[in-house]
């Protein structure tokens, strides 16, 4: 620290007046950066920030102790607490690399954070108007819509730093803090979304650093039939009267806005300035879905196939879709979601696609086709069928018996008229009969005297012991046990189940019994006699009937339905024995799902001419008419009047509807160089300034990955060197142009060509060095996640 020294000031002297009698006293340089601490009475330092201001109205008293602070090389103060350990500061202290080359340190899920900034730190003459000092000038601390220019300041002190070439690695604690200190919803370190921050900080940047200091009222003027370029004019005119910034001027454009109102025919004509250009992604109208058909052939594995359906379509259209693959009628098919081994939800064919979401598993049944036609006519049902295992007890309700799902459960077609427990058991057995293994004449149960003494096999309520009949083959499991085609049993007359011919009594592999759609005991809905069972089933209940059958989130279970649920309860060495694993949850892929659907890319130009593609209003945000003095769902169009210096291009990759949410990841191919807007913007060109719709593109931020995580890394085009360079937190490492184009382009930064040539004088050669070739950044199916 330099000796001290006395100097006097008026009352009216302002600060500036102070600061530039200690930049002479100890002979710092203008171009030095200089600020003014005082130190108060409770012996702590406060800041001058406003040089603006008097003597008096800064409180400064004789005696005040003033202290003077210059900027380190660095960029860095020395009043700052440094966050970096003390080699690493030594290190760096010693380290001199290309200026703009600096990483930005992950905080804790800040790499939107990083991101955003790399791309804005990359912006030339937005990064020269901080390099040279003319933020000092025009920092706005009276503004009520602004930061008291601390948000201008700490991104300052970012870009001073990261500009230096004194560093590898940067970390924004102090940005950080600011950040959240004037936007709560950027408090903590949870992910967030690198335009969203982008959006806040051009904002921030831009009422900080606003030279209008006291906004005057504007009233906002319709077009009222006068011609484009009056009323262009007059709203820019305006806008400037309140905003006028290094934002406004690098990227502030205007729109042409022409509403329709559909009941009057009124047209309302106004300009808007905007900041960046927020663009919608063709959407395709197709939507890819995975299922898994279950055949009734039990000979059959399950098969997995890829089916393309209508995005907006129905479930009859998935149905419709699978029988071009499988050959099977829509008409014998059932849809459900099927969600820790029971059913979660069984679809209705008029239901919505919407409902069903990527992630769930849908199986898709092949049942029987009948439905009750006339009075002899025999109508099935369509029973759920369950699998569950006896555990050890445990300590649960009584309602569980100790027994625990497991496997996929079935949607088994059963004959009304031959609904017994012998004959379902038989039923069932076939339909698992690839991967359940009968009892062979060894294992002949001939012991089992209570069984042989049960002349009419009556079972107990709620566990049912059944296996007295001899099992049907093929030939005789009828039309809904699974077999298709040849293997039909006689229609009407062909006695049942009951009453085939007797032989040795088998082992009984499994009972049976009724649950609840949860798959817990509930033994209301069946009575029984000595012949069958009688189940409370509606007719066509069991055909086509949905709702909702369970609960992923909670244990308690709706009413129960009047549709039966059946259990089969194994015993664990008979499980073990005779059910086999393996190949129960064994399946075919079927040839379809080898074929990728691959999304055909778009042209950046299809982006912009579908944002300025005429709409229909929503019915949340209507229109008030004027004219007919009502809100009304108008058609609104958006034109490109006016273009700003630095165009910033937000792709939507991120949709949200009512019942979905998806990212696109679309590949949209942008040019590097020459992006011509002359088609898109409507105002008047000039012939002699071709350039004044020409942009090359300086930077990118990129996402990878989903909706629920993610991971944010920069494409950026240094303005010395003219080398491009990919920013990932801390790591920073050079890449060829052909490497910038991805899927997880996000945000795309646009200089116009004459701006870059009016800077290529101040900020390098006119002939940038040739870019060197280098390894590819990192795939996205392998990039780090927040």
């Amino acid at each position: 620290m330099d000796t001290p020294f006395t100097a006097q000031f008026s009352h009216t002297a302002s600060i500036d007046l102070v600061l530039r009698t200690a930049r002479e006293q100890f002979l710092v340089s203008p171009q030095e950066e200089a600020r003014l601490w005082i130190k108060n009475a409770k012996g702590s330092f406060e800041r001058l920030c406003n040089t603006r201001v008097t003597v008096f109205d800064a409180a400064l008293k004789t005696g005040q102790l003033i202290i003077m602070e210059t900027r380190n090389k660095d960029g860095t103060w020395p009043s700052a607490q440094p966050h970096a350990t003390k080699s690493a500061s030594e290190e760096d202290k010693n380290f001199q690399g290309q200026p703009g080359i600096c990483g930005l340190t992950n905080l804790g899920n800040t790499c939107f954070m990083n991101s955003a900034l790399q791309c804005l730190s990359n912006v030339p003459q937005l990064t020269e108007y901080f390099l040279k000092n003319r933020y000092l000038e025009e920092l706005n601390f009276c503004n009520p819509l602004g930061m008291k220019g601390e948000i201008a300041e700490a991104y300052a002190d970012l870009v001073k730093q990261a500009w230096s070439g004194h560093h590898r690695s940067i970390v924004p604690h102090m940005f950080k803090t600011k950040v959240g200190h004037f936007a709560s919803q950027f408090l903590g370190f949870q992910q967030h979304d690198s335009q969203e921050l982008l959006s806040f900080l051009l904002d921030g940047l831009h009422e900080d650093l606003n030279r209008v200091k006291k906004k005057e009222y504007v009233e906002l003027c319709d077009a009222a039939g006068r011609p484009d370029q009056e009323v262009a004019q007059e709203a820019w005119q305006n806008h400037k009267r309140r905003n006028d910034s290094v934002i406004v001027d690098t990227f502030h454009g205007l729109f042409k806005s022409t509403l329709v109102c559909p009941g009057c025919g009124n047209v309302s004509v106004t300009f808007d300035p905007f900041c960046y250009l927020s663009v919608p992604l063709p959407v395709s109208y197709k939507r890819v879905m995975e299922v898994f058909f279950v055949s009734m052939d039990p000979r059959r594995k399950p098969e997995q196939h890829r089916l393309v359906v209508p995005k907006k379509g129905k479930i009859s259209d998935l149905c419709v879709a699978l029988a071009k693959h499988t050959g099977v009628s829509p008409e014998r098919m059932m849809v459900a979601d099927v969600f820790s081994h029971r059913f979660y939800k069984i679809y209705q064919l008029e239901e919505s696609l919407s409902s069903i979401l990527d992630r769930d598993d849908i199986f898709i049944y092949e049942v029987s086709g009948r439905s009750a036609i006339g009075e002899n006519s025999r109508e099935d049902v369509v029973l759920p069928i369950y699998l569950r295992e006896r555990t050890p007890a445990r300590d649960y309700n009584n309602s569980y018996y100790g027994l625990m799902l497991f496997g996929h459960p079935l949607l088994v077609s059963v004959p009304r008229d031959r609904l017994s427990w012998d004959a379902l058991y038989h039923i069932l057995l076939y339909r698992l009969s690839r991967y359940v293994t009968r009892p062979n004449s060894d294992d002949e149960d001939d012991g089992d005297e209570k069984d042989m003494e049960d002349k009419d096999n009556i079972p107990k309520p709620g566990h049912v012991a059944v296996g007295s009949s001899q099992d049907p083959g093929p030939e005789q499991a009828g039309p809904s046990s699974g077999v298709a085609g040849r293997s039909r049993a006689p229609v009407d007359n062909s006695p049942g189940p009951s009453h085939w011919p007797q032989r040795a009594r088998r082992k009984h592999l499994f009972t049976l019994q009724t649950v609840n759609s949860n798959g817990t005991s509930d033994r209301s809905t069946f009575n029984e006699d000595t012949h069958g069972v009688s189940f409370s089933c509606e007719p066509g209940l069991g055909r086509r009937e949905g709702g909702f059958l369970g609960s992923r989130a909670h244990d308690h279970l709706p009413s129960p339905p009047a549709q039966p649920y059946i259990a089969i309860d194994w015993e664990p060495e008979m499980k073990k024995r005779y059910y086999d694993e393996v190949e129960a949850e064994g399946y075919v892929k079927h040839d379809c799902v080898g074929y990728v659907l691959k999304k055909a890319p778009v042209r950046l130009q299809e982006c912009i001419e579908l944002f300025t593609t005429v709409e229909t209003l929503e019915k949340e945000n209507p229109w008030y008419c004027p004219s007919c003095k009502q809100h009304q769902l108008a058609t609104k169009k958006l034109d490109l009047w006016m273009l700003p210096e630095t165009l910033i291009i937000h792709l939507k990759r991120f949709s949200y509807t009512k019942f979905s949410r998806e990212k696109l990841d679309t590949l949209v191919e942008f040019p590097i160089r020459d992006l011509d807007f002359s088609e898109f913007v409507i105002k008047p060109q000039s012939e002699s300034a071709p350039e004044l719709y020409k942009y090359d593109l300086i930077a990118v931020s990129n996402h990878y990955g989903g909706l629920r995580d993610g991971h944010y890394t920069t494409f950026a085009c240094n303005k010395d060197s003219g080398q491009w360079h990919y920013f990932d937190d801390s790591s920073v490492s050079p890449v060829t142009e052909n490497q910038i184009e991805s899927k997880a382009a996000y945000v795309l930064f646009y200089q116009r060509q004459d701006v870059a040539r009016r800077l290529q004088p101040q900020t390098g050669s006119s002939d940038p060095p040739a870019t060197p070739g280098c390894s590819s950044p990192p795939n996205s199916e392998f990039m780090d996640v927040n």
